[in-house]
């Protein structure tokens, strides 16, 4: 006499792969249909090459803090580190961007890298000399 109950039942559904295929599809019709529309702009490849920028910019004092309105203090290790990030991505992505992109990448560096050295290369401001009464 064999007891059913010690040997578990599979159910097998033959069609979930063709559902998942089928879902997949309509959502890849659903997004080339209206890409962003209702939703948050599509997040691309120079949106990421205007945040390191940016960044790179804080690093160099270039901003100010929107609470205060005086300057963030400059931090060229932050500064460096992402300019030296877009070097990265620049050295990665060879020969895979768009001319549009590979265009933005490179001015974007060159004139990050010449404000880095304008920056660092500028003598500290000297505080005023004591005036004598």
């Amino acid at each position: 006499m064999t007891d059913d109950k010690s040997e578990p039942k599979i159910i097998i559904d033959s069609d979930w792969k063709e559902e998942a295929q089928q879902e997949k599809e309509r959502l890849a019709e659903m997004e080339n249909e209206a890409p962003g529309a209702g939703g948050p702009e599509q997040v691309g490849f120079p949106h990421l090459i205007n945040l390191l920028a940016m960044q790179a910019i804080v690093g160099m004092g270039g901003m100010q803090d929107p609470n205060t309105g005086k300057p963030i203090p400059a931090d060229p290790m932050m500064a460096r580190f992402h300019i030296d990030l877009l070097g990265l991505l620049e050295e990665k992505t060879k020969g895979n961007l768009s001319e549009d992109e590979k265009s933005l990448l490179s001015q974007s560096l060159h004139e990050l890298r010449n404000m880095f050295v304008q920056v660092t290369s500028a003598p500290p401001p000297q505080a005023a000399p004591p005036t004598e009464s």
